[in-house]
């Protein structure tokens, strides 16, 4: 669906969640890495120590994603003037 389609109501509503998923997204990226922190100074560097730092890549890259879509939420709204 694109976002031309979307009523009003529905593109505000999808602005809002991103802007969630942004929040969700930096405390997902500082709890992993804290976790990591504490990984390496409890038990040193392990195998198990760098399964935060691919789940961090993997929130990252689609962070990304996410980015390219708000742009272009932000536009569209700015477009109808809700923005």
């Amino acid at each position: 669906m694109e976002l031309t389609e979307l009523s009003n109501e529905a593109l505000l509503k999808k602005s809002k969640e991103l802007k969630n998923g942004k929040i969700m997204n930096a405390a997902i990226v500082g709890f992993t890495i804290g976790i990591f922190c504490y990984s390496v100074v409890n038990n040193g560097f392990g195998l198990f120590t760098f399964f935060p730092l691919i789940i961090t890549y993997l929130v990252v890259k689609n962070a990304k994603n996410d980015k390219i879509l708000a742009a272009e939420v932000e536009k569209e709204l700015k477009v109808r003037g809700l923005g």
